[in-house]
């Protein structure tokens, strides 16, 4: 393979990926931009849904506690919307602060 074929296939290929990263970046919805009602009907729709609450940060919400991981427990989730500073998204799995078989040690 000559050196300008080479650079040329190496070219294409970073441009590929690159274009990749984009597309997946761009995939997450970003819960600012979205009204209290479009988020909560993603939730319901999806039954869970990883959104951007904030410029490096993102947070998973689910619907119910079929979306969870067994022995966890569901927590009512808030967030911030477009057009609501606490608005009530979902829900979020969370490990119990006591597991059920460590509660009561007889």
């Amino acid at each position: 393979m000559s050196a300008i074929t080479h650079r040329t296939a190496r070219a294409t290929l970073v441009a590929v990926a690159l274009v990749a990263l984009a597309g997946a970046a761009e995939a997450r919805p970003d819960l600012r931009q979205m009204t209290c009602a479009q988020a909560q009907a993603m939730v319901q729709r999806h039954g869970a849904v990883v959104f951007t609450t904030g410029r490096f940060t993102f947070q998973r919400f689910v619907a119910s506690r079929r979306f969870c991981d067994r022995g966890q427990a569901l927590t009512p989730a808030y967030a911030r919307t477009r057009d609501t500073a606490q608005c009530p998204v979902g829900y979020l799995c969370e490990e119990p602060l006591f597991p059920r078989w460590e509660r009561w040690n007889d």
